[in-house]
C-alpha cells in the first residue's frame, strides 16, 4: 500500500513546490519593487513640491528687488533710516561712507565695507541693495550716494522676511500654511577634500534642526548670498504625503500577502486532499476488489464442482449449498455497503425516524449480529434495563451501525471473544456501548478510525477482511440523528464504542 501511494504524494509534493515557486518569486519582485518605492517616494513628493512652489519664489524674487527699491531714506537724529512708503522701518545699523572712511556703530559691519569701498564716486547715484558677507555670515545693505558721501543701512532681515509675507498673498497657489524666509546661501568651506566635508557637514546639521524646506530659490546677484527658502508652518506636507502613501502601500501590502497566504494554504490543503482522496480510493478500489475476489472464487470452484458431479453425498451437496449461501451473502453484504457509503455520500439516504423503545434497536441488531455469527466461539453479553426512555430513530439504519460495531468487536477480539452490549440513560441521552477484550487501537490511530477507507495497520487487520466503511457509515448514520461516537481504548486490552442518541421528547 505504502508503495502505490508514493507516487501520489511525490506528485502533490512536486505539484505544491512548483505552486509555492510561481507564487514567491512574483511576489518578491514586487516587494521588492514596492521598498524601492518607498525610499525614492519622498524625493518624488519634494520634487513634485519644489516644482509647485518654483513660480511662486521666482515671482517674489522679482518683486523684492523692487520693493526695496522704492522704500526711501529719512534722516533722523543725525542717521539715515530705511522707510517704505507705508512707513515701516527695514533698517537697523546705519553707516556712512565719506573720504573713503566708513563709519558705524558696528566694527564688523565697518571693516566688511573698508575692504570692499573704494572712490565713493564710483558708487551709483541711485539707491541700491546688495549683500555682503560680515564675519562670515551675509547681511542685507542698501546705499544711497549724495555727492561725496554714500549713506546707507544694514536691512533688517525678520522686517524684510514679513515684507515678503505681505508680496506673497498674491502669488499663493496652495492652501498649505506656509511662511517665506531669506536663509543664507551655503557656500564652499575650502579647497580640496576637507572643505567639502566642512559644509556638507554644516548643511546636514542646519536641515537636521531647521523644518524642511518646501522648495527654495538663490536669489539673483546682488542679493545672491541669500536665498528664498517656502517653509510649512503646520504639518509637514512632504511628510504627510510621504506617510500617507506608506500606510496605504503597507496595507494593501498586507492584504496582498494576507490573500496570497490564504490562497497558498487553502490551494495547498486542497491538493493534499485531493492527492489522499485520491490515494484512499486507490486503497479501497485495490481492497474491495481482493475482498470480491474471495468469496466470488469460493462460489465459482463451488459451482464447478457441483456442475461435474463430483459431489454424490446428499450431505456434502448440503453443506457445500450453505457455503455458497453464506459466501453469497458476504459477497451481497460487501456490495450493500458500498452502496450504502454512496448513497451517504450523495445525500440521497432517507430515514424513517419513528419513537422506538431501546431494546426493540439492540434486538435487531443482535438477531441480524448472531444470524451471521454461526460458527460460535464468543461470550456475548446484552444489558438492556428497562425504563429507558425511548429514541426517534430510524430502526433499521440505528441497528446497522451498531451491527457495524458488533462486527467489529467480533473480528478484532482474537480467539477468546469476550463481547458486551449494554444501554443506559445518561441525561437527554441513551447510551448503547459495545466493548470487547481485543486488540485495542493506539491513540496515534483513535482521530482516524472514522474516516473512510481508513483502517489501523497491524497483523491482525491484514489478516481480517473490511472494507475500511464500517465505522464511517456508523458515524455518518449516528449523526444523522443528532447523536455521536465515542471511543474509550487501551491497546492490548480491548474498546469500548459508545453511541449516544437523543431522547425522544414524547
Amino acid at each position: 500500500m505504502s508503495r502505490a501511494s508514493a507516487p501520489i504524494v511525490l506528485s502533490f509534493r512536486r505539484t505544491f513546490a512548483l505552486l509555492i515557486l510561481l507564487v514567491v518569486l512574483p511576489s518578491a519582485g514586487l516587494s521588492g519593487f514596492g521598498v524601492v518605492a518607498i525610499i525614492n517616494e519622498r524625493a518624488a513628493v519634494e520634487k513634485r513640491l519644489e516644482a509647485a512652489w518654483h513660480g511662486t519664489l521666482e515671482a517674489l524674487a522679482q518683486d523684492l528687488p523692487q520693493v526695496l527699491r522704492q522704500a526711501r531714506f529719512v534722516e533722523r537724529g543725525g542717521a539715515f533710516e530705511l522707510v517704505t512708503l507705508q512707513g515701516q522701518v527695514l533698517s537697523e545699523t546705519p553707516f556712512s561712507v565719506r573720504e573713503g572712511k566708513v563709519e558705524s556703530p558696528d566694527a564688523a559691519l565697518a571693516a566688511a565695507l573698508t575692504a570692499v569701498v573704494g572712490d565713493v564716486r564710483n558708487l551709483p547715484a541711485e539707491r541700491t541693495v546688495f549683500s555682503l558677507p560680515v564675519a562670515g555670515r551675509p547681511v542685507l545693505l542698501a546705499t544711497e550716494r549724495g555727492g561725496d558721501a554714500v549713506h546707507g543701512a544694514r536691512l533688517s532681515v525678520p522686517t524684510v522676511e514679513a515684507l515678503l509675507e505681505a508680496r506673497a498673498e498674491r502669488y499663493l497657489n496652495s492652501p498649505e500654511p506656509v511662511r517665506f524666509t531669506l536663509l543664507p546661501v551655503t557656500r564652499e568651506g575650502g579647497e580640496g577634500l576637507v572643505g567639502r566635508l566642512v559644509s556638507e557637514v554644516v548643511q546636514a546639521r542646519a536641515n537636521a534642526l531647521g523644518p524642511p524646506a518646501l522648495a527654495e530659490l538663490v536669489l539673483a546677484p546682488p542679493l545672491q548670498d541669500f536665498r528664498l527658502v517656502v517653509l510649512p508652518t503646520g504639518e509637514d506636507p512632504v511628510a504627510r504625503a510621504s506617510t500617507r502613501n506608506r500606510v496605504v502601500y503597507a496595507v494593501l501590502l498586507g492584504l496582498f500577502y494576507l490573500t496570497l497566504t490564504f490562497g497558498v494554504v487553502y490551494t495547498g490543503r486542497a491538493l493534499y486532499r485531493e492527492a489522499k482522496l485520491s490515494r484512499m480510493k486507490t486503497d479501497f478500489v485495490s481492497l474491495v476488489s481482493h475482498e470480491l475476489r474471495t468469496p466470488l472464487t469460493s462460489i465459482r470452484m463451488f459451482i464447478e464442482t457441483l456442475a461435474l458431479g463430483r459431489l454424490k453425498d446428499p450431505a456434502q451437496m448440503q453443506e457445500v449449498l450453505q457455503l455458497l449461501t453464506r459466501e453469497t451473502e458476504r459477497l451481497s453484504t460487501l456490495i450493500e455497503r458500498v452502496l450504502d457509503w454512496a448513497r451517504i455520500e450523495s445525500g440521497r439516504k432517507e430515514y424513517q425516524r419513528e419513537p422506538q423503545p431501546v431494546d426493540t434497536v439492540v434486538e435487531a441488531a443482535v438477531a441480524a449480529f448472531r444470524a451471521q455469527r454461526l460458527e460460535g466461539g464468543m461470550d456475548l453479553k446484552v444489558d438492556v434495563p428497562g425504563g429507558l426512555p425511548r429514541v426517534e430513530v430510524d430502526r433499521d439504519a440505528v441497528a446497522g451501525a451498531l451491527l457495524n460495531l458488533l462486527q467489529n468487536a467480533y473480528k478484532y477480539s482474537g480467539q477468546d471473544k469476550r463481547i458486551t452490549l449494554s444501554a443506559r440513560a445518561d441525561g437527554k441521552w441513551v447510551d448503547l456501548s459495545v466493548e470487547d477484550n481485543g486488540v485495542g487501537i493506539a491513540p496515534k490511530e483513535r482521530k482516524r478510525i472514522f474516516e473512510r477507507f481508513y483502517r489501523v495497520d497491524n497483523l491482525l487487520t491484514r489478516k481480517t477482511e473490511g472494507s475500511g466503511l464500517g465505522l464511517a457509515i456508523s458515524k455518518r448514520i449516528i449523526e444523522a440523528h443528532g447523536g455521536r461516537i465515542t471511543l474509550q481504548s487501551e491497546p492490548g486490552k480491548g474498546s469500548r464504542f459508545t453511541i449516544q442518541l437523543p431522547a425522544s421528547k414524547a
